[in-house]
């Protein structure tokens, strides 16, 4: 009886260590960026790990008044491209900031820490 009692203490420490560690890699991931561009690089858009548009940059000749519409399609496919991009990156960075914590349980996903 008492070693399920260890056991269960056990895993009780993992656990505050488990979100130590998340609580961590989660303010590491404003270092992590990607960015990602449009309309052949007359847009660019960075993003960062905690899902921020950081940075936009427009290319002189796309500012045209005439031509507000496009430049706001691009605006978007570049920062949805950025945001597209980074997702790896931010499941690579949280999976190593845990890795040994826990046992490698297939199909945990640590995403749902992060809401």
């Amino acid at each position: 009886m008492f070693g399920n009692m260890a056991d269960m203490m056990g895993l009780m420490g993992k656990m505050k260590d488990l979100q130590s560690r998340m609580k961590e890699a989660q303010d590491q991931l404003i270092t992590i960026k990607e960015t990602a561009e449009s309309g052949g690089g007359l847009v660019k858009a960075t993003v960062n790990g905690q899902k921020s548009l950081i940075s936009l940059d427009i290319d002189q000749d796309l500012v045209n008044p005439d031509d507000k519409e496009m430049l706001q399609d691009l605006i978007v496919a570049a920062v949805n491209k950025a945001f597209e991009n980074i997702e790896p990156k931010i499941k690579e960075h949280l999976q190593k900031a845990t890795d040994g914590v826990l046992p490698n349980i297939p199909g945990l996903d640590l995403g749902g820490f992060m809401k």
